[in-house]
């Protein structure tokens, strides 16, 4: 019982650590992940994961939870303050999750829901025929203009007037712009339908206030509390107070049992971490970052959807630039380079989602390790020089030494053997 992890598991420490190794000397940008601190990293691995806490504070399932209890309330506690919400659910395990019980908490069976087309930057959760989403509600599906490829809000208050939805979701995993919520509020109550914000990838601008802030304007907001949050895998449910005993029921005894505690309370560090001043410092420098990065990857010859970004991350559009590479095999030429993107479709793609014609990037990770706009026009390039010569096995070997340098100018987890 008392053996270190090295000593159980050798191997698994091995596979481990070479994931360690790819974190210090590859430049990760895909915008959906992140670094964790030391501090949540410990909590995520402290003696709470041991505990079946079945319930809410103050109403449990099984004996022995007060512990559980003071640190579900102080994660609560801290989402509200964070945010500035009524209620907060921060027992959902992935933001699919929190999706599906804000969807329980609001619909019947069959209502419609308008969302954003998974192919113009929405997510699988607001519709995928496969998910959920798409097979217990009608999917009405919003994209962008085709001439700016941005949302156009006349559009979807067409849309809305046409089929009177029942709950109209604004957000999505792949859009580079921002949200004017108040326009959406008017849009919802012109049909009477719920407005629910999905800001997974953007909370940590929000909480930051680089971002417009929903919560004014919303009744339901989920996130995940791992990507800009800066926190472990997780997601949270936010409403007004009117909702909250729906949104508790949804999401236990509704999709979820026991809820894992020890995540909850590194949630709760994350949330701390965030009201720091110097998150807020980081995420204007993740914002900032990714407008110079954008401004480089155009001053190269690349054509970004929507042509720029106002938020964290960015699409680049290779069929204007390389129309026989697929978005796939750029980020595997990429990754042996050295450089983490994802494949991702692009509006109205010919390509599938398994291939698709565009990649994703995004700066929360090169910012946390403390790169700032002067290292944005070298990333840019070394983007380049690889998809330039990406038949060229030596042109990637040497970008990758190029990449291993700037990493090693900007190291990430030192003398961190949590492991050990």
């Amino acid at each position: 019982m008392n053996r270190s992890l090295s000593e159980v598991d050798p191997q698994i420490v091995q596979i481990m650590l070479q994931d360690l190794d790819r974190l210090q000397n590859c430049l990760t940008l895909i915008p959906s992940e992140n670094y964790v601190s030391r501090a949540v990293m410990q909590m995520q691995a402290s003696v709470l994961t041991s505990k079946y806490a079945e319930g809410t504070p103050g109403a449990r399932y099984y004996n022995g939870c007060a512990a559980a209890d003071g640190v579900e309330s102080l994660a609560i506690e801290r989402a509200k303050q964070l945010f500035g919400v009524d209620h907060v659910n921060v027992q959902p395990h992935a933001g699919n999750l929190a999706n599906m019980a804000a969807y329980q908490a609001l619909l019947e069976r069959g209502d419609t829901i308008l969302s954003m087309r998974l192919d113009h930057g929405g997510h699988l959760s607001h519709g995928l025929p496969q998910n959920f989403s798409g097979q217990y509600y009608n999917i009405v599906s919003y994209g962008v203009d085709p001439e700016t490829e941005q949302i156009d809000i006349n559009m979807i208050a067409e849309l809305a007037k046409a089929h009177q939805p029942k709950l109209i979701i604004v957000g999505g995993s792949a859009y580079p712009r921002w949200f004017d919520f108040a326009q959406w509020r008017e849009v919802a109550d012109s049909v009477g339908a719920y407005l629910m914000a999905d800001i997974a990838h953007t909370a940590g601008l929000i909480a930051a206030d680089v971002h417009p802030d929903p919560v004014p304007y919303c009744d339901v907001i989920t996130t995940t509390t791992h990507k800009t949050l800066r926190g472990p895998r997780g997601a949270i449910v936010m409403c007004r107070d009117e909702l909250a005993e729906a949104v508790d029921r949804a999401v236990f005894p509704g999709i979820q049992g026991g809820p894992f505690m020890h995540t909850i309370a590194a949630k709760a560090v994350a949330f701390k971490e965030a009201m720091e001043p110097a998150f807020k410092t980081y995420q204007s420098q993740v914002v900032k970052n990714a407008k110079a990065l954008a401004e480089a990857l155009i001053g190269n010859g690349f054509r970004l959807v929507s042509g720029g970004t106002d938020n964290h991350l960015m699409l680049i559009d290779l069929t204007a630039t390389y129309k026989q590479l697929s978005g796939r095999q750029a980020a595997d030429h990429l990754e042996n380079a050295g450089i983490i993107v994802n494949k991702n479709t692009i509006p109205s793609d010919k390509r599938s989602a398994t291939t698709t014609s565009g990649i994703r990037l995004g700066t929360p990770m090169i910012t946390g390790r403390g790169m700032k706009e002067g290292e944005m026009q070298l990333i840019a390039d070394l983007i380049t020089e690889t998809l330039e010569g990406r038949r060229s096995a030596g042109t990637k070997r040497g970008v990758r030494e190029k990449v291993s340098d700037l990493c090693g100018q900007f190291p990430i987890y030192e003398d961190l053997n949590l492991w050990t």
